[in-house]
C-alpha cells in the first residue's frame, strides 16, 4: 500500500509543484542564507541546493506562492539565476504554470452531470 507523504502546513498535494533552477552565484554563504530564508515561506514544502550542480530544488504550493516570491529572496541576497537559454525557458514556463494553477485553484469546479 502506498504511504501518503505528509506535507508542511499550507501545502496542498493538488497544487504542489516541483521546480529546479540553476544558479550563477559563487558566494555559497549567500546561497545558503537565501535557501534558509526561502525555507521559512508559507507554502514551501521543500527546498534544497546542490553545491556541485549549483541547482536550487523547490517544492511549493503554487496556489500560495509563485516563482517571483522566491526570486525576490534570491535578489535580496544577490544570488542570480543562470542566464542560459534553458534556464530562462524553464523560468518562463514555471511562471505560466504557477499562474495557471493559481487561477484554477480559485475557480469553483463544475460539472453538468
Amino acid at each position: 500500500m502506498k504511504q501518503r507523504r505528509v506535507h508542511r502546513l499550507g501545502v496542498s498535494e493538488t497544487t504542489l509543484v516541483n521546480r529546479h533552477l540553476k544558479l550563477d552565484s559563487r558566494d555559497l554563504n549567500a546561497v545558503h542564507a537565501a535557501v534558509a530564508d526561502i525555507d521559512e515561506l508559507y507554502g514551501i514544502d521543500n527546498v534544497s541546493f546542490d553545491d556541485k550542480k549549483r541547482k536550487l530544488h523547490l517544492a511549493y504550493d503554487a496556489s500560495r506562492l509563485c516563482l517571483d516570491c522566491v526570486e525576490e529572496i534570491l535578489d535580496k541576497y544577490a544570488v542570480e539565476i543562470s542566464h542560459d537559454w534553458w534556464t530562462r525557458f524553464k523560468e518562463e514556463h514555471y511562471r505560466f504554470v504557477d499562474q495557471n494553477v493559481k487561477d484554477n485553484a480559485q475557480k469553483e469546479p463544475w460539472s453538468c452531470h
